[in-house]
């Protein structure tokens, strides 16, 4: 039994060895840094990818990746989940509005970035509250995302006809203003955005775990980002998002995320605790 032990944990600390490998190859060579993730997350889908590609071991996958720059886009398509909708936890987008809003009103330009925005549905969200309070014509969008594929997704605005019902009802439960069909345009199995929705949009690659912050918001919309994260780098990237977020500006985190526990705690008051969304008061 004690042999037995012996080499199962032989097993695990090999694999903790391919995996910080495979890991140090995709950040030295390619810059994308997942070092600091969940282990059991990144573990998981590393597995999924050695599967996919018939491939026996994860040391066998990290050559392919180290050699194949297509095998490593599969595998960064499958490191960087990207699960969102439009107007995703409406109850959220609804307090932005009753709660945010009256504030944004007394600014004279308004600079909201969306961090790791992914394909864009929350960002076109945004754009769309915005533009029905008035504020859009004084806003700008920085919608960023360490993934270049997606943040094409992002840019070209099209979306699956299919999901339209279900970003339709956040929508309503947001407290939307409009009918949601007025902002896209169906043909076949696909919808457009308005172009216009666009018009004061900026997309652009940014990675939250190596890259600086790039100018000062009065919003930053960081939703379901950070889970993925250890502690370290969690605090690494709230560090980066309070620096980035002028005084008495918003901070919106996902809906099981907190400020709480990170050395920024204090900094921040609670806006609307359910929903996430803080205010700084210090600097």
């Amino acid at each position: 039994m004690m042999q037995d032990d012996n080499e199962q944990n032989k097993a695990s600390e090999r694999e903790q060895v391919e995996i910080n490998l495979l890991l140090e190859g995709l950040y030295q060579l390619y810059g994308y840094d997942f070092r600091n993730y969940a282990f059991s997350s990144i573990r998981r889908r590393i597995w999924h990818r050695v599967n996919a590609e018939r491939l026996p071991t994860i040391t066998s996958l990290t050559e392919r990746v180290l050699h194949d720059r297509t095998v490593m886009n599969r595998l960064l398509a499958d490191l960087t989940i990207h699960v969102t909708e439009m107007f995703r936890d409406p109850e959220v987008f609804k307090a932005f509005r009753e709660r945010v809003v009256p504030l944004l009103r007394t600014y004279p330009f308004i600079r909201v970035w969306h961090a790791g925005c992914s394909t864009g549905e929350e960002v076109y969200s945004m754009a769309i509250l915005l533009k029905e309070e008035g504020l859009y014509d004084k806003t700008r969008i920085y919608a960023t995302d360490m993934n270049e594929r997606v943040l094409e997704t992002a840019r070209e605005g099209v979306f699956p006809l299919e999901r339209m019902q279900i970003f339709t009802r956040n929508y309503i439960e947001a407290g939307g203003k409009e009918s949601f069909s007025n902002y896209y345009t169906a043909k076949y199995d696909s919808v457009l955005f308005q172009s216009e929705l666009k018009s004061n949009i900026v997309f652009a690659q940014h990675n939250l775990v190596t890259d600086r912050s790039f100018n000062e918001f009065n919003v930053i919309f960081c939703r379901n980002v950070m889970i993925y994260f250890n502690k370290e780098l969690q605090n690494h990237v709230h560090g980066l998002l309070f620096d980035s977020l002028s005084t008495f500006g918003i901070l919106a985190l996902g809906t099981k995320e907190s400020i709480n526990f990170t050395r920024h705690a204090k900094a921040y008051e609670e806006l609307d605790a359910h929903s996430r969304l803080y205010r700084k008061i210090k600097s």
